[in-house]
């Protein structure tokens, strides 16, 4: 045994020999050379030096040109809904999208409460993982009650609700038919998912056809998406038409009802009941829990193949925290009471009705508004969009200019978003001074001449 373990140390020490005596005699060999790096097509720049940051800097010293402050990233000092306090001082709200007044109610104060002391304020996971929270399914269950439908999911964030589910059904060889004053959401999604993207004139059926009859055929699966209302101008689609295109050219629908929950329809149910239309006949509905519903997130309902795919495979659900609880039980708490009161739709549709006529009294451009809960007041410039802005401010009037690249610069408008809890005097009382300020305005010259005269 002992003999066996000398050998066996012996072995290992001519080997170590061996080894030393072959590294020391091979040559040395230098480290090989890096290679030698190809000059970059441009130097690494500094931000302010950014072509946007200078157009942005540009666009802030024509305002201080004029005296104007920068009406965007203000903070509110209290919840904003018909009314709001920034710096102290009580304003009029049309800035914020709380439509049926639901923010803030002690039913959904209760909820959001109660699950924060039991879950906490993060689900501290993505769902797929370790998040999923009884909330999360609660909520699932009443959206697709709410439609009709087999199943929904609900995402942290209404835009990457959009960018995730339309990367995750489309790729190159797909097409994608979208109304050209689609959401961003809707854009970046499709860019994200390599299909053709194809755009057609703002609620026209007949452009929508046209691109159909030419080029579905090219393609393999195609995807339509429409607004419910449209956030800038506050008009909506002709569901039916779009429905029977979906059907004759063999497309998905996809409705993004964003800002039609709780607003389109008699009792608020979206843009379904607006129009007539059995939900079951749209492929995916998709919405917010921002706005009527009070809360942060979005969801999409439809099949449960549909959702169970995009419960696997959307990045911005799977790679993502799943809802805050509290927000969870917030919105199923919001989405409760809708359906429980809807004298709150009726009183939202009065005063976006009273709005409309009364800005149309005063010889306001409103575009296409339906009145309800969205009215723009275009103006067609930008600067003058945010003059007047700053001018209703003054008065303890809250309302956000517009302005390009959000919109064309011959559209830079006022968007008015209409609460069921605003009353009738705040309305009247505001196009009188939106309309007065605006007469004033324009007898003053226009603004380039001001400018100009300001540096004379």
């Amino acid at each position: 045994m002992s003999s066996g373990s000398s050998n066996g140390a012996g072995g290992r020490e001519a080997l170590a020999g061996f080894v030393a005596a072959r590294l020391g005699k091979a040559p040395v060999r230098p480290a090989p050379a890096r290679p030698t790096p190809k000059p970059a097509l441009a130097q690494a720049q500094s931000f302010d030096s950014l072509p946007a940051y200078k157009e942005l800097k540009l666009q802030r010293s024509a305002a201080d040109l004029i005296g104007l402050g920068n009406p965007f990233f203000r903070v509110h000092d209290a919840k904003a809904g018909a009314t709001t306090q920034i710096d102290g001082r009580p304003f009029v709200n049309f800035s914020s999208y709380d439509y049926l007044g639901l923010n803030g109610h002690p039913e959904v104060n209760a909820a959001a409460q109660g699950a924060l002391a039991t879950y906490g304020t993060s689900a501290s996971a993505s769902r797929i993982v370790a998040g999923e929270r009884p909330g999360h399914l609660a909520l699932e269950r009443a959206l697709a009650a709410h439609y009709g439908t087999e199943a929904c999911v609900v995402m942290v964030s209404g835009h990457a609700t959009n960018v995730a589910t339309i990367a995750a059904l489309l790729e190159p060889g797909d097409v994608i038919y979208h109304d050209a004053l689609i959401h961003n959401s809707v854009v970046t999604g499709a860019q994200l998912s390599g299909a053709q993207r194809r755009s057609f004139a703002h609620n026209d059926l007949q452009a929508l056809e046209s691109l159909l009859h030419a080029t579905r055929h090219e393609h393999r699966r195609a995807l339509i998406v429409i607004e419910g209302l449209y956030s800038m101008d506050g008009d909506a689609p002709d569901l039916a038409g779009v429905v029977a295109l979906k059907e004759r050219y063999g497309a998905w629908l996809m409705v993004d009802d964003a800002h039609g929950l709780g607003v389109l329809g008699q009792d608020g149910h979206g843009l379904h009941e607006q129009c007539g239309v059995a939900p079951g006949s749209v492929d995916i509905w998709m919405g917010t829990l921002s706005k009527t519903l009070s809360s942060c997130g979005g969801y999409i309902a439809g099949a449960a193949a549909l959702v169970e795919l995009l419960k696997c495979t959307a990045g911005g659900f799977v790679y993502s925290v799943g809802l805050s609880p509290p927000l969870a039980a917030a919105a199923t708490a919001s989405l409760a009471l809708m359906r429980r009161e809807p004298e709150r739709v009726a009183r939202l549709r009065r005063n976006g009705a009273l709005f409309l006529a009364c800005a149309r009294e005063r010889g306001l451009d409103t575009g296409t508004s339906l009145g309800l809960a969205v009215v723009p007041v275009i103006l067609g410039d930008s600067l003058k969009a945010v003059t007047l802005s700053d001018r209703l401010f003054k008065r303890g009037i809250n309302v956000q200019p517009i302005i390009h690249p959000a919109v064309p610069e011959r559209s830079s408008r006022l968007r008015f978003f209409i609460t069921s809890e605003h009353t009738p005097e705040q309305i009247r009382e505001t196009v009188t001074a939106l309309a007065d300020e605006l007469d004033e305005l324009n007898r003053g010259g226009s603004l380039v001449e001001r400018l100009m005269s300001r540096r004379a």
